[in-house]
């Protein structure tokens, strides 16, 4: 349990069907103690992210409280291990895709929605994505007429935002590698990634993917997002042809915290606020 929250926390580890040897599923379950929520909420993590990162966990208990079952997860390459908090599987997060994160997210709605790892199967199911994990959303979003909302947070318009130049270079290395500014690793990067979206770009198009979202959708981003720019958040607004938009003054792409998580700023407050009534609206409160 949650001190002082009352509220339950369940971690699970799942062996899903497309996964390949070895590879695993990582998440957590939170709800408030008491009736079985009858909504859920599932929680997305973007790139070099995890779900113990940050906001994370304090966004999934603050959703809880509002009354609802939250399943958070990491991605099966995302590159974080058992100890939960450092990339020490990097070869698996350089094996990583486009393509094998939506089969992650859709095999784990499949299962929130029958009601696996939950106290009861869930009457409406939310998604909310952030980053990286707000494209894979609005990606599976897409072909999901069972989601009753959708929230975005700094999320991508599209995937393909390399150079030429990168593009030319990694093709002929066949990796290349991203620093992570936190940890100080030079993560490495297969040209699988990229290959996987040129092959499936129609797939992976995000702003394709917006206009044919019909759940209610929420887009939040930060107006001093210096990762994603905010030229994003309009462009997928006007790709949806409806999601509403709140923009955070002040904010960057985490809404002003980091990691170890030290307390919300304002800014993460009011992205919250805004996405807590988002859901509440659309998906009632458990």
């Amino acid at each position: 349990m949650e001190a002082g929250l009352g509220l339950i926390h369940r971690r699970f580890e799942a062996l899903a069907p497309h996964l390949d040897e070895g590879e695993i599923i990582r998440g957590d379950v939170r709800y408030a103690e008491g009736p079985a929520p009858r909504t859920a909420v599932v929680v997305v993590h973007g790139f070099k992210g995890y779900k113990d990162w940050g906001f994370f966990p304090h966004l999934c208990e603050q959703l809880a409280v509002a009354g609802h079952a939250v399943v958070s997860f990491n991605f099966s390459r995302n590159g974080v291990g058992d100890d939960l908090d450092s990339f020490s599987e990097l070869e698996r997060f350089a094996a990583n895709t486009f393509s094998r994160e939506l089969d992650d997210l859709r095999w784990l709605i499949d299962a929130v929605t029958e009601g696996e790892f939950l106290s009861r199967r869930p009457e409406r199911v939310g998604l909310l994505g952030h980053s990286r994990g707000g494209g894979a959303s609005i990606l599976h979003a897409r072909g999901d007429k069972r989601l009753a909302a959708l929230v975005t947070w700094a999320a991508v318009a599209r995937y393909d935002r390399w150079t030429e130049e990168t593009r030319a270079e990694w093709r002929k290395a066949g990796r290349f590698h991203i620093l992570n500014s936190r940890t100080a690793q030079q993560m490495p990067l297969d040209v699988s990634l990229l290959e996987d979206f040129e092959e499936n770009s129609e797939r992976l198009s995000v702003l394709g993917s917006a206009a044919e979202v019909a759940a209610p959708w929420l887009v939040v981003h930060g107006r001093d997002d210096l990762t994603v720019g905010e030229a994003d958040a309009h462009a997928l607004v006007s790709a949806s042809g409806g999601a509403s938009l709140a923009l955070v003054e002040k904010a960057g792409h985490t809404f002003e915290v980091g990691h170890p998580f030290e307390g919300p700023s304002p800014q993460l407050s009011e992205a919250l606020d805004v996405t807590k009534h988002h859901f509440a609206k659309h998906l009632g409160e458990g």
